[in-house]
């Protein structure tokens, strides 16, 4: 079973190997925990997933926003809508 909350990383397990985090006040990622936890992101399981870190949450936090508005009867307009063809 995977740990790793990153959508790209559905084979990987992070509780093995190398961790990787990225740090919130600094922009860089972590090889290992270095920093407080309140600092970072992850454990992601690759480097390049920790990269993705900002990318990964904005996602998320969109389709979580789409599926609430969805929820309520809010559902937006399909995308076509705003095509003035």
């Amino acid at each position: 079973m995977s740990t790793s909350l990153s959508p790209t990383a559905k084979e990987s397990d992070v509780s093995e190997g190398t961790q990787f985090y990225y740090n919130l006040t600094t922009g860089s990622v972590e090889e290992g925990r270095q920093s407080p936890g309140t600092e970072l992101m992850g454990p992601y399981a690759t480097r390049a997933e920790a990269e993705r870190a900002l990318e990964t949450a904005a996602t998320r936090n969109e389709q979580w926003d789409a599926d609430d508005a969805a929820w309520d009867g809010e559902e937006s307009p399909p995308a076509e809508a705003d095509d003035p063809r």
